[in-house]
């Protein structure tokens, strides 16, 4: 059946004098609304995020992620098209449009084979944590954290590589902590912010005194590592199940034994799922690790699957 449509019959919307058409919903937050439009200019499709601003921390929360996408021109960091504030009625709503990817995320990827009964073969995972780790560590090369690194939040690119998204939680990579007031706050911050069973051990219990810094994204990447192995994050049961995650993370992580799983990538996990930030490693250490167990590919970026 022929699929043609009226263009004068289809909302479309302006933005920076570009012309988009709406094409159909993608999905939908808790305040926030990704449809998938197609630019009348160009003919590219792309993911327009519009978040619903009640009040003015909400529009400068907006801008402040726009901002952080602004910061980065990395081939594994979501880059940001364009920005915009629209008033809707007495409300404002924040447009981002940013580049759509057909493949979606890593978390599809996981589900997709899964449903199959298979998983990442371990050339495939070392791969994708490359390229996380190499947008990982240009975040925190600024002096930034990514704070809800998962599957969800890495898409895929048409060749495979993973592009991080989602920067609405990346704050300071190192927070000094000094008082029992500061550390309430950032717990109860971490709390809205932190995907739970994704979250690092040390900020489900901010000491009054203490360091927090960009290794929260080290824990966050075992746990995405984990997912890769094993079709599941390390914690996602306990939290379906009730049980408390805060709890768990303060043992050290058992490993399930697979043979599909080298000592080496193995080992690669336990380091980044060490409970005691200040034994977990950084990422520039863990790329060096990576890179030195990388399969030789010919004519092609070691950041794709």
């Amino acid at each position: 059946m022929g699929q043609a449509l009226c263009v004068c019959s289809r909302e479309t919307v302006i933005i920076d004098n570009k012309r988009y058409l709406f094409i159909q919903k993608l999905g939908e937050g808790g305040f926030s609304y990704v449809d998938l439009v197609e630019g009348l200019h160009d003919g590219q499709f792309y993911a327009l995020k519009r978040i619903l601003c009640h009040e003015q921390q909400d529009r400068e929360e907006a801008q402040r992620e726009a901002d952080m996408h602004r910061l980065f021109h990395h081939p594994n960091i979501l880059r940001l098209v364009a920005y915009c504030l629209r008033e809707r009625g007495t409300k404002h709503e924040a447009w981002l449009l940013l580049p759509f990817f057909k493949r979606g995320t890593l978390w599809n990827e996981i589900e997709k084979l899964k449903d199959k009964g298979n998983f990442l073969t371990e050339e495939q995972i070392l791969r994708l944590l490359l390229g996380i780790c190499r947008g990982l560590e240009a975040i925190h090369a600024k002096g930034y954290a990514h704070r809800d690194l998962k599957p969800t939040n890495i898409l895929l690119g048409d060749e495979g590589q993973p592009v991080l998204m989602d920067l609405g939680s990346m704050n300071q990579a190192c927070i000094h902590v000094e008082g029992s007031r500061q550390a309430l706050t950032l717990q109860d911050w971490a709390a809205q912010r932190c995907t739970i069973s994704y979250r690092a051990p040390e900020l489900f219990s901010v000491q009054s005194h203490c360091i927090i810094d960009e290794r929260t994204d080290v824990w966050s990447l075992g746990c995405v590592l984990y997912a890769m192995m094993f079709g599941e994050g390390p914690y996602d049961m306990v939290f379906q199940k009730g049980d408390s995650v805060a709890l768990a993370v303060q043992n050290q992580l058992s490993i399930p034994q697979s043979p599909r799983h080298s000592s080496a990538l193995r080992q690669l996990l336990t380091l980044m799922m060490t409970v005691d930030p200040q034994q977990r490693p950084h990422i520039p250490f863990l790329l060096s690790q990576l890179e030195a167990l990388q399969p030789p590919v010919q004519g092609q970026d070691t950041t794709q699957i």
